[in-house]
């Protein structure tokens, strides 16, 4: 089965491909099939249909209904691996 991982930050260029691309290598190293797609914060309800997970760099203003992960760990650093495990164990759900 497929997942569907929503990445949103401020603009949908930079911060979102770099948390996209770490999730992805990690999907397919842990062998989850895995689709990736990427928004701003405020075009979440957009892109919100199907996706099983969001990992946002921005915070949400309201409670989307699916499970949620801060991604800034995958900007500093710090934590990358707990937030990457979080992911991954949420996907395999």
């Amino acid at each position: 089965m497929t997942k569907t991982v929503l990445v949103s930050c401020g603009t949908a260029i930079a911060t979102s491909t770099v948390v996209a691309k770490s999730i992805e290598d990690a999907c397919k190293e842990a062998g989850i099939k895995v689709v990736m797609k990427q928004c701003k914060v405020t075009e979440i309800p957009l892109f919100i249909d199907g996706a099983d997970l969001i990992v946002t760099t921005s915070q949400l203003r309201s409670d989307p209904g699916i499970p949620v992960i801060q991604g800034l760990p995958f900007l500093t650093g710090i934590g990358k691996d707990k937030v990457l495990e979080q992911i991954l164990d949420i996907l395999r759900e």
